[in-house]
């Protein structure tokens, strides 16, 4: 089969097209002819090596057809979509021909979606969805505050938190992409120059919940721009990795505020986080339907994927960005 792998830690160009034998499923797993995989900050992090040693092929994620599952339970032919259960970190990912993929992290679907958006939906709204209902709890009538919303885990928990009914405000860094979230359904827009806490008091707002996918580098900062009980859930790492330094939960901590993190790439499809908890045929639907903006901002093909590292890199992506396979 065809695969990418990373040939060494380091940038896009470290990303070699080669041929690898075919994967053979273990009891237990199903194996996936890939028809398209969605782009990922994390396979960024582990083709750079600051995730230590993973797998030789990256790739978290894929939309495919079921070529063979030793159980019975997938026929042959059906259309899934698989996540994470250690793909690119500890086992071959999904940037190939075939890859092999834990049971409990593939679900049928039946959405008549291309393979490019089936592929643009399953990391980024499993977590999203996951993060709003399981961590935060969010409710209709509260507000949430997406940090690093035009991300596209960031537009997905816009997308989902304004279905669910919750006003959101969302934040960028550049006061350009103020009406691509705009559209998405926020309320209103705050340009992050990390100190939104002070901005959210400027405006009187009273936050109920907020998502952070900057992380570290702005967490004090979050946890001050709740309100009275507010929940802050940290799902993401986009202003990098660095731990936070001295942080002191008597200092830092404001009494009342719930903070948490959501690891999706170490939990989903574990007996503690199953898939099955995720609607993501009723996610489809709504995509199908046009009531959620989940399709992919731009298409590379196979041997496109250095630039597709690129530009997911350089922050010009938008959105969800796709491979898809001839």
């Amino acid at each position: 089969m065809k695969a990418i792998v990373i040939s060494a830690h380091g940038g896009p160009e470290v990303l070699t097209v080669t041929d690898l034998p075919d994967p053979v499923p273990a009891a237990g797993e199903v194996l996936i002819r890939v028809k398209a995989f969605g782009l990922n900050h994390a396979e960024a992090y582990m083709r750079s090596g600051a995730w230590g040693q993973v797998a030789a092929v990256p790739g978290i994620e894929c939309a495919g057809l079921v070529e063979a599952d030793p159980s019975g339970r997938l026929p042959a032919g059906t259309k899934v979509v698989a996540i994470l259960g250690g793909m690119g970190r500890t086992r071959n990912g999904s940037y190939a021909e075939l890859v092999t993929v834990p049971s409990a992290n593939v679900v049928a679907v039946n959405a008549r979606l291309p393979w490019a958006d089936l592929a643009a939906v399953p990391e980024v709204y499993a977590t999203a969805y996951s993060a709003l209902h399981g961590n935060l709890a969010l409710r209709p009538g509260e507000t949430l505050l997406v940090r690093g919303a035009t991300s596209s885990l960031g537009q997905a928990a816009v997308n989902l938190a304004v279905q669910h009914g919750a006003g959101v405000l969302a934040t960028t860094r550049h006061p350009a992409h103020v009406p691509l979230l705009k559209e998405l359904g926020a309320s209103d827009v705050l340009i992050d120059d990390g100190h939104l806490a002070a901005e959210v008091g400027r405006r009187g707002a009273v936050v109920d919940a907020l998502l952070d996918i900057v992380g570290n580098t702005v967490l004090r900062d979050s946890l001050a721009a709740v309100g009275p009980r507010g929940r802050v859930c940290q799902v993401g790492f986009l202003g990098g990795f660095a731990p936070v330094a001295d942080f002191d939960p008597i200092a830092d901590l404001p009494s009342g505020v719930q903070l948490s993190f959501f690891g999706s790439a170490f939990v989903l499809g574990t007996p503690a986080f199953p898939l099955a908890d995720v609607p993501l045929d009723a996610i489809y639907a709504r995509v199908e339907a046009g009531a959620l903006r989940a399709r992919p901002t731009r298409i590379f093909r196979f041997g496109e994927i250095v630039e597709a590292h690129r530009v997911m890199e350089a922050g010009r992506a938008l959105g969800k960005m796709v491979v898809v396979l001839d």
